[in-house]
């Protein structure tokens, strides 16, 4: 320290090189450091992360500690303190985001390409929460960062003051996030709805594409995407299909005559099953659910793995099944019949 300060009262071009060369040598000590720990293969990719943001703290912190022998105007030695601290707080944010981002997208890496239920949960769980703690990192290292400025920091302290009203008020502004993020949270830890999920939801068919801390993402069966507050899955009733298991059952309505033979019917219905590959080999039915004046109501029901194979199938038997009562049995597509009643002239009937 006596050191330094004998450099204090030299000239420019001393106290320049001395701070020229406080940052070269605190860059190849920190260059020394991520090599050696890059040599870790457990480290190496938190070291590649953080290695450029971990560069920008190293030489602001020299920075703001070679202020002390530049001998400055107080008024620029304060501004260039203040910009240095901010900038030195952003890398540190930066560099505690990236590495906390990277430990989660580890974890949720096992997730990332298995669809069975326990999976898609566990990786609803951390990507929520992967996206709310990045959203705290980086809420606090702007709130450090303006505390820094002296206005803003008096005004949060009269803020803090007046905490009855201001609390009031701004709890009242920032109700819909904040009900949006506590409904985040319920759903991470219960999951009515998990990544991948097929739900209904506003009469629309489609897959839960994304979880964010304050909506979602369905990805509808048309490519096109509906965005939902996370409060609307607590509040409102809505399908999911996979809650517990993506199998489905499927019906095929049908409108015949009463002349087609059910058995024949249900004997082509297994064949056309038999040859499919969408049939997961579960259910296969089909019985009279209804009678009409001119028709009968056929109900077939089958069965698929999933909600994209049970909709193809579905569409198959249907084609199928019309297609053979046309080829094979005509006369039983539905029809309107009608009765004709000849009667004779009254004057005839007397004669």
């Amino acid at each position: 320290m006596d050191y330094a300060i004998a450099l204090a009262g030299d000239g420019w071009p001393v106290r320049a090189a001395f701070v020229a060369a406080a940052l070269v040598l605190a860059v190849l000590v920190y260059d020394a450091v991520m090599l050696l720990a890059r040599r870790s293969r457990h480290l190496r990719p938190a070291v590649d992360i953080v290695r450029q943001p971990g560069r920008v703290l190293a030489l602001g912190l020299v920075l703001l500690a070679s202020l002390a022998v530049m001998d400055l105007p107080a008024a620029v030695s304060e501004t260039l303190r203040r910009g240095l601290t901010i900038g030195i707080i952003g890398a540190a944010g930066f560099a505690i985001a990236r590495f906390v981002g990277l430990s989660f997208d580890r974890a949720i890496l096992p997730y990332a390409t298995r669809s069975d239920s326990v999976s898609r949960a566990r990786r609803t769980q951390l990507d929520f929460f992967r996206r709310a703690t990045l959203t705290g990192i980086a809420g606090l290292t702007v709130a450090l960062c303006l505390t820094t400025i002296p206005a803003v920091r008096a005004m949060g302290l009269s803020l803090f003051a007046s905490a009855g009203v201001a609390g009031i008020v701004i709890g009242l502004a920032a109700q819909p996030t904040i009900s949006n993020f506590i409904a985040g949270i319920q759903i991470a830890m219960t999951q009515p709805i998990r990544i991948g999920d097929v739900v209904v939801v506003e009469n629309e068919w489609g897959r839960i594409e994304e979880i964010s801390s304050t909506y979602v993402v369905v990805a509808i069966w048309d490519e096109r995407r509906l965005i939902l507050p996370l409060a609307y899955f607590l509040q409102k009733p809505f399908q999911n299909w996979t809650r517990e298991s993506s199998q489905l059952l499927q019906p095929v309505f049908l409108y015949v005559d009463y002349a087609l033979p059910v058995a024949a019917l249900r004997a082509q219905l297994d064949r056309i099953l038999d040859r499919s590959p969408l049939w997961d080999r579960r259910v296969s039915n089909l019985q009279v659910t209804d009678l009409g004046e001119n028709a009968m109501q056929l109900r077939a029901l089958v069965s698929a793995a999933d909600a994209s194979k049970a909709w193809d199938l579905r569409c198959l038997v249907r084609e199928e099944l019309v297609t053979w009562i046309r080829e094979t049995y005509p006369q039983a597509l539905p029809r309107t019949r009608m009765e004709a009643v000849l009667k004779r002239p009254a004057a005839r009937q007397a004669a």
